[in-house]
């Protein structure tokens, strides 16, 4: 049953600490039978210590660890269960000492919740929800069931209108896949069982759809920060491994480094004035990044953060035929001549002002086009109906993640995060250590010269009808040498995809490897990445 924190006492009483309970032997003495019956050692072994007491339940059922992000100096280790003291206690001892970790630490720091997160209605409906599931087995999509619709794009209407399937990320309600679309769905697409589960044909549908003709998608939920000042060029030179004194009017793909040069995150980073940045990162780790961002600056007075997130919608306009829907509804040249790959250009479109980025998250032409979220629904109005034309579908998140895994897109949190550095992710095109000095150089420097022991590779299944979800095992030589950090099913190449860290050695491309998925082994072939245009002539045409 719920305990509320308040209610604790603040000091021991009666010889016991605050959280602890009366030791009450008839709840226990039936339990501690049934673990002699597992375990028959235990039979001859006596008691010296017995405690009965109270479990911590998060929001997202992990520990809350880490520096807080407004006391300074206050040192938090709270959610901690037994098995895992001796893991948190080493981390800790890291973190503050040298302020990085060995052990990647995303999903366990304080920071990581966004405003929502800390109200206490939140906290008690989902702290409860982690309670009743905590020794359930839960598919990994399962979304939590209360409270939603915390946080909606401006386009949300629509999308309902459309037949959305939503899923919760960061507390925005993001659309998996269109119900609209599921009679397009190829039959191939069909599968059973645990695959099956939080998934839909129509998600197939909306892949084929973007790489024959265009998709739409809603990706207002970015995370959009503005960094501007005399000194905010050079702050960025310092947080992004990537060259940034770039002209305006340019996109820089980067990665920000721990100073042992792991990926504490992957951004694009928008040049829109000689003194002001739009830096761009997943929705879901918004507070997340901007309080590790605003760490770095060291309260410098030449450089001002604003969090303008929820000032700016976004459409993911993309596909073959995506430069036609958008030369359809504006007067702007949007040539490849005139717009080329990574530019960035104010259009003006029935009266609304657009930042369009010619950057995409899918590996096909188009653009991130960006206007005021008050004129959000409006706009949408403008590209559906202009798509219409060309045969543009309303696509989801499972599509997109579909599309990005053909191109071997990497996926913080998934793919990428700070326990592997970008030579190992393969992610050097995002690195300029000829710039200067910045976070992370020296040790990327000294990775570099130590060679790369483990790399990120990409596999297809033999059998393409074969589907893993990620997290499986991968085995090698007869060993388990890593694991799936994603996958999913290529539509457009008709295959079954992974991805995963495996030893350099004795990993070269055509070689095999065995996934092993609920104890049984799939047989695998090492793949070059992409898999799909290759030369990215359709992504710069």
């Amino acid at each position: 049953m719920p305990f509320k924190s308040e209610k604790l006492p603040t000091t021991r009483q009666d010889g016991r600490a605050p959280a602890e309970r009366e030791f009450i032997d008839e709840e226990f003495d039936q339990a501690f039978e049934y673990a002699r019956e597992l375990l028959p050692a235990l039979r001859s072994v006596e008691l010296d210590k017995r405690l009965n007491g109270i479990f911590s339940f998060t929001p997202d059922g992990m520990p809350i660890m880490g520096q807080s992000p407004s006391v300074k100096g206050l040192w938090v280790a709270a959610a901690i269960w037994i098995t895992h003291a001796g893991g948190v206690g080493k981390t800790m001892a890291e973190w503050m000492t040298s302020g990085q970790t060995e052990w990647d630490t995303r999903e366990c720091d304080i920071a990581r919740f966004e405003p929502h997160a800390l109200q206490d209605r939140y906290i008690h409906l989902r702290s409860m929800q982690q309670y009743r599931e905590v020794y359930d087995i839960v598919h990994p999509l399962e979304p939590a069931t209360e409270p939603r619709n915390i946080r909606t794009t401006p386009f949300h209407t629509r999308l309902v209108e459309l037949g959305a399937h939503f899923g919760e990320s960061g507390g925005w309600e993001r659309p998996r896949w269109f119900t609209v679309n599921e009679a397009a769905a190829p039959p191939t697409s069909l599968r059973t069982g645990w695959e099956a589960l939080e998934w839909s044909p129509a998600a197939a549908a909306e892949h084929l759809g973007t790489r024959e003709r265009a998709g739409i998608f809603d990706m207002s939920t970015f995370a959009k920060f503005e960094i501007r000042g005399k000194g905010a060029l050079r702050f960025l030179q310092l947080i992004a491994a990537n060259q940034m004194d770039r002209p305006v009017g340019t996109v820089t793909y980067s990665a920000l480094l721990t100073h042992s040069a792991g990926i504490r995150c992957d951004v694009t980073i928008i040049r829109t004035d000689p003194e002001r940045f739009l830096l761009i990162t997943g929705g879901s780790t918004g507070s997340y990044d901007l309080s590790w961002i605003k760490a770095q600056s060291n309260m410098r007075s030449d450089v001002e953060f604003n969090d303008i997130s929820d000032e700016l919608c976004c459409i993911g306009l993309w596909g073959p035929r995506s430069r036609e829907i958008l030369a359809a509804i504006t007067t702007d040249d949007v040539s490849n001549a005139a717009f080329p790959y990574l530019v960035v250009r104010k259009l003006t479109v029935n009266h609304v002002e657009v930042l369009a980025v010619r950057i995409s998250y899918v590996g096909e032409l188009g653009w991130e086009l960006y206007c005021p979220a008050d004129h959000g629904a409006r706009f949408w109005d403008i590209v559906w109906e202009a798509g219409q034309e060309h045969g543009a579908l309303a696509a989801g998140t499972t599509a997109q993640d579909s599309l990005r895994l053909e191109k071997g897109y990497r996926l913080w949190g998934a793919d990428i995060h700070t326990e592997y550095n970008p030579l190992q992710a393969g992610l050097g095109f995002g690195v300029d250590l000829d710039k200067g000095d910045f976070i992370g150089r020296a040790a990327l420097v000294d990775a570099r010269s130590a060679g790369v022991r483990n790399r990120l590779r990409c596999m297809t299944l033999d059998d393409p009808s074969r589907i893993v979800m990620g997290k499986e095992p991968i085995w090698l030589d007869g060993k388990i040498a890593g694991y799936v950090t994603s996958a999913g099913i290529g539509y457009s190449i008709g295959q079954s995809i992974a991805l995963g860290y495996l030893p350099v050695a004795g990993s070269k491309l055509g070689g095999r490897v065995e996934i092993e998925y609920f104890g049984e082994r799939l047989p695998a072939t090492l793949r070059s990445m992409p898999l799909f245009d290759p030369n990215n002539k359709r992504l710069r045409s």
